[in-house]
């Protein structure tokens, strides 16, 4: 054995120890309290006090554990007491202590002989102060009394003894300084993660030794920690300190050190064991082929790791106590409805509450808004990430809304951002990932960005990561279609043309259908020339989640971040593993209501100061301050010019189209008995009613109503019913926040976040709710690609869903309704006839094989079932826009890029996500997605085929407003589509609406897709004469010819395109059913794309 060094740190920390720790180090902020509730003695002849073992009941604030000591562990605490008492006062009268002690060699070896389980050798340095002598009162004669019950009688020494132990532990706990010492922690199993109440009830901690993990380094001389008292071990074992909480096993370097070194997140466990036997459990006892040895496995995930203790006996205790963490049924170890990793929440008052963002305008505000209040951590993840995306327009004005900049701004006020970007296969995709994390590494430290997956490793060039997640301090997460990407801001006037540039600047005047920016950098500079081509609109809804459900998500982004972590830096110390946080905590941030005792006594803990100073929407009246997410921002250093980009302009998004006159045109059998000023429509769009009383709290009880006389009453209900219909009615691009009742869903697999199990539990939420639905499925979706029964290529099953619930309809003979929009054509970039744009044509195929085309398509079986009738029920529809490109610009259109992934059934259920409609997005085992299924608590009076109808608040508010931008509605109008089932709704506005834009486009622009052109030779026919006439033109033909020259050219074009434009209603156009319907659409053996796995493109 080499010579200890002159110093051991383990002894220059032991002479400078104090009981008083500092206050970051202390686990205890008020004393605990213990109660012997029972002892024990393994022969009932035998009465030797030292073999009693005691079962003590600790309570502290909310957290109760039960401990099982043996009597000589009670004794070792007390010497181990003394000796640090003893070291003290000999430090503090003379500096010489030191050499002394290791002259005498006291330090080293104690003078009792001790239960080898409690040797702990390892201590950490604290702060000395004068005044701990006063306060370290350690009862050199209460553990007496432990030994005395021996002189007694045998019957009594089992009392006696609890009676000792109870004086005893109540003399070393009634002094918070000798209870936060390192020998009473560790004698109370308790470290600085205990108590923590964002990581659930206190559960199992102890000292385990593990193999699998890198050497530790302790101290500044680098020197490695010792398993040295682990006689047992050899030096590749490690000790460590393991804490058992609800949903996983963490191991630490040291109870005072919170440093995550790994952790097991116990996720769904297969129904069987590996054998096909039995019920699988977390934990397993391992059979050691030396029998000293004692370990046990612990299993999830797809991960394995092995520990080991120093008894069979504790080895047992962990075993049971790890497999009692997944017995709950509402734990995370069982599958939950739809199959999903996480429990329905809100069926408590949990603080669940939602709020939806209809376009990027409303969603990136939020996000910016949440972002600058974020106290201590920050999760992103996208599919596409631009740091220097503005969250707020017009840029000029708001310089520090830039997303690099409001991450540094966090960053640099202690804010750890973790952000976890798809990594692409950069021959298919050029998002340059590789840039966003240089650009977002060097913003500060506190900034840690992981990539996955890495494709030669892993094998993985086919999937993604398609998840759109900003999760701020776990208390409020938004999910939704929008990346934080170029391209996204929008708002509901959904403009075509930003010349000069004031709302999208540089490579954010995108419009991928005309080209794709080769380089990301120089992200300033146009890629697209102004004058000629527009941007292409992008739509899209985003949702905000607060309470049980955000930590639902961020414990999914843990799950991923860790995966990635192990799989691409496992021993990179800059990218740490992360804990997901526990539902035991009701969030506060909702402002004054009730707390739970685990929020209240949680708040004195150092990471509990973390609090949304926001209103809670539900019980109080709101003002403006109170709800920053709802209102327009101020620019950074100006006034905006003559009011130009004020209130008027960032509204509810139904004023100011880029369709001036649209609004002006009085849809047929309307009544406008809400005749809102367009003031008071703008202001409610933004302040949006939060709080109102007159909707009821849950669908299950009704409101109270006044003690009054009938008439009186009557007056009363119909003036309720009035107002909740005008709070609805106030339509907009947010909405208010609502109650609900909840769940996270997702699609993963061992691939993406290294889960047991493939998870597709979005596909099963997308069946199950739709076949549930009684009257009306409303979807708006970046792709349509599904199968019915017995289709063998598409696997997912939402198509064969709607056509069961169709027939069912028809079979009752009742009304059922499906809208379902979509894009006019994919988002990639080439022209329908172009040769490097087969996966355009790719995609098409696979979409009206879904819709009209072969025996596969929903309306083809449709027909055959129920005739023309099919369109009653099932109808398919796309957005324009137009406008001009800048002052005496051409007129253009360009269809509006649905990318939202939203299903609403029946003005009651919402689904809001990033999955697709496709195999890649639903099935589990490709692409990764998260979603939510939300179910309104408060409902309001709506209409539902003819009858009175309890609609929720939630669902009812975003359709309306959908309906009310993608129609065009007045104020004053949107009452006329409340009923979504009947004819005047759905026919006589809906599709008569749809079908007048439609013929009213063609006429002017004669664009593409249309049903007019059937084959790939019509649509190069028609580009040439309109390239003829025209000189230039998009690639979809989306510039109107304006000046005709021949009498031949007048009737090609109406007299004057802008007077009929003025007549297009909002933005939705009649999907075109017959376009391309004499091609083939599939890659030719010629193109690249015919050697892809079809995979791919569904």
């Amino acid at each position: 054995m080499p010579p200890e060094p002159p110093e051991p740190e383990w002894l220059a920390a032991a002479s400078s120890a104090s009981f008083r720790l500092p206050e970051t180090a202390r686990v205890f902020d008020e004393l605990p309290r213990a109660r012997i509730v029972g002892v024990s003695r393994p022969d009932a002849g035998d009465i030797t006090p030292m073999l009693l073992s005691y079962t003590i009941e600790v309570h502290y604030k909310q957290f109760r554990w039960l401990l099982y000591k043996k009597a000589s562990q009670v004794l070792y605490l007390h010497f181990a007491l003394k000796r640090r008492a003893f070291l003290e006062e000999f430090h503090e009268k003379q500096e010489q202590v030191k050499e002394w002690l290791q002259n005498l060699g006291i330090g080293e070896h104690m003078p009792v002989v001790h239960d080898d389980d409690e040797a702990d050798d390892v201590h950490v340095p604290s702060q000395h102060d004068e005044h701990s002598i006063k306060n370290r009162n350690v009862p050199s004669r209460a553990v007496l009394p432990v030994i005395r019950p021996a002189l007694g009688r045998q019957q009594s020494i089992s009392d006696r003894a609890k009676v000792a132990m109870q004086e005893y532990l109540n003399h070393f706990l009634g002094n918070l300084d000798i209870v936060n010492s390192r020998e009473v922690c560790k004698f109370l199993e308790v470290s600085l993660l205990s108590f923590l109440p964002e990581y659930g009830p206190k559960l199992k901690e102890d000292y385990v030794t593990v193999r699998h993990l890198p050497k530790i380094e302790m101290g500044s001389k680098g020197r490695c920690c010792s398993s040295c008292c682990f006689n047992f071990c050899s030096s590749n074992w490690q000790k460590v300190w393991a804490v058992l909480k609800p949903g996983f096993l963490a191991l630490l370097q040291d109870p005072f050190d919170p440093k995550l070194l790994d952790i097991v997140i116990f996720d769904v466990s297969p129904s069987t064991d590996r054998n096909g036997e039995g019920q699988t459990t977390l934990a397993n006892e391992i059979k050691e082929r030396n029998p000293l040895h004692f370990g046990f496995e612990v299993c999830s995930g797809g991960r394995a790791i092995k520990l080991r203790t120093r008894s069979s006996a504790k080895v047992k205790d962990w075993v049971t106590a790890i497999n009692a963490a997944r017995r709950p049924p509402e734990g995370w170890c069982h599958p939950h409805r739809f199959g999903s990793f996480a429990p329905p929440r809100g069926l408590t008052e949990d603080g669940s509450v939602v709020q939806w963002f209809i376009d990027g305008r409303a969603a990136f505000d939020a996000i910016a808004s949440s972002i600058e209040e974020a106290k201590s951590q920050i999760f992103i993840t996208d599919w596409w990430l631009c740091p220097e995306l503005y969250l707020r327009r017009p840029f000029h004005f708001h310089g520090s809304s830039r997303l690099d900049i409001l991450l540094e701004s966090r960053a640099k006020q202690g804010v750890q951002i973790y952000i976890l970007l798809y990594k692409e296969v950069s021959l298919a995709l050029k998002i340059n990932s590789m840039y966003s994390k240089r650009r977002l590494l060097n913003i500060h430290e506190n900034v840690k960005v992981l990539r996955y997956p890495d494709h030669f490793s892993t094998g993985i060039y086919l999937w993604s990561h398609h998840e759109k997640i900003v999760v701020v301090d776990n208390q409020v997460c938004y999910i939704g279609g929008l990346d934080l990407c170029f391209g996204r801001y929008d708002s509901p006037e959904h403009k075509v043309a930003d010349f000069p540039p004031s709302t999208w600047p540089g490579k954010d005047y995108y419009n991928p259908r005309e080209s794709e920016p080769n380089s990301w950098e120089d992200t300033m500079k146009d890629e697209l020339d102004r004058t000629k081509y527009p941007r292409m609109p992008w739509h899209d809804v985003q949702c905000a989640l607060y309470g049980p459900a955000c930590r639902d998500v961020a414990r999914h982004f843990v799950q991923r971040w860790n995966y990635a972590k192990r799989n691409k830096a496992p021993n990179e110390q800059a990218i740490p593993l992360l804990m997901p946080h526990h539902h035991m905590v009701i969030p506060h941030y909702m402002g004054a209501s009730k707390e739970t005792n685990g929020e209240s006594e949680g708040k004195q803990n150092h990471n509990m100061d973390i609090k949304f100073n926001r209103l809670n929407s539900l019980t109080t009246p709101a003002s403006c301050q109170d709800i920053p997410l709802l209102l327009p921002h101020e620019p950074d250093h100006h006034a905006f010019p003559n009011g130009e980009f004020g209130l008027k302009n960032t509204n509810n998004g139904l004023s100011d189209h880029t369709n001036k006159t649209n609004r002006n045109q009085p849809l047929p059998n309307r009544k406008t008995k809400l005749d809102l000023s367009l003031q008071d429509l703008q202001m409610k769009g933004f302040v949006d009613n939060v709080g109102s009383p007159e909707v009821s709290v849950s669908k299950h009880y009704d409101t109270s109503k006044p003690d009054m006389q009938n008439i009186d009453k009557e007056w009363w209900e119909a003036q309720e019913r009035e107002d909740q219909v005008a709070s609805v009615l106030d339509v907009g691009e947010v909405g208010p926040r609502a109650a609900c009742h909840c769940q996270v869903v997702r699609s993963v697999g061992p691939w993406s976040a290294g889960t047991t199990e493939i998870e597709g539990s979005i596909h099963n939420a997308y069946f199950s709710l739709i076949e549930k639905a009684e009257h009306f499925v409303y979807i708006e979706n970046q792709f349509f690609i599904s199968g019915l029964s017995g289709d063998d290529t598409i696997k997912n099953r939402v198509l064969e869903a709607l056509f069961r619930r169709i027939l069912r309809a028809e079979k009752e003979k009742k009304r059922f309704r499906v809208i379902i929009v979509i894009p006019l054509l994919p988002g990639f970039q080439g022209g329908i006839d172009d040769g490097g744009a087969a996966s355009v044509r790719a995609i098409m195929h696979w979409q009206y094989r879904t819709i009209c085309r072969g025996p596969n398509s929903i309306l083809k079986n449709l027909y055959d079932v129920v005739g023309s009738k099919a369109h009653d029920y099932i109808s398919f529809y796309g957005l324009r826009a137009h406008g001009r490109l800048g002052d005496g610009g051409p007129l253009v259109t360009n269809q509006i890029y649905v990318h939202s992934k939203l299903m609403i059934i029946d003005d009651r259920m919402a689904l809001i996500g990033s999955a697709n409609i496709n195999d890649r997005s639903l099935l589990g085992s490709r692409d990764s997605e998260i979603a939510m299924i939300i179910e309104d608590k408060e409902v309001v009076s709506s209409i539902m085929d003819g009858r009175p109808w309890e609609a929720g608040k939630f669902s009812l508010s975003l359709r309306l407003s959908l309906w009310a931008e993608h129609l065009g509605l007045l104020p004053g109008e949107v009452n006329s589509v409340m009923d979504p089932v009947d004819d005047s709704a759905y026919k006589n506005i809906w599709m008569a609406t749809a079908k007048a834009n439609t013929m009213i486009y063609q006429q002017v622009f004669t664009c593409v897709p249309n049903d007019h052109i059937h084959s790939r030779y019509q649509f190069r026919q028609s580009f040439a004469h309109r390239k003829e006439k025209i000189g230039h033109t998009t690639i979809d033909l989306g510039v109107a010819l304006e000046k005709p020259e021949t009498k031949q050219d007048r009737d090609l074009a109406c007299a004057d395109p802008m007077e009929q434009l003025q007549a297009v209603r909002g933005h939705i156009v009649s999907f075109p059913l017959e376009f391309m319907c004499q091609e083939d659409l599939r890659p030719f053996f010629s193109e690249s794309e015919y050697y892809t796995s079809p995979q791919v493109f569904h």
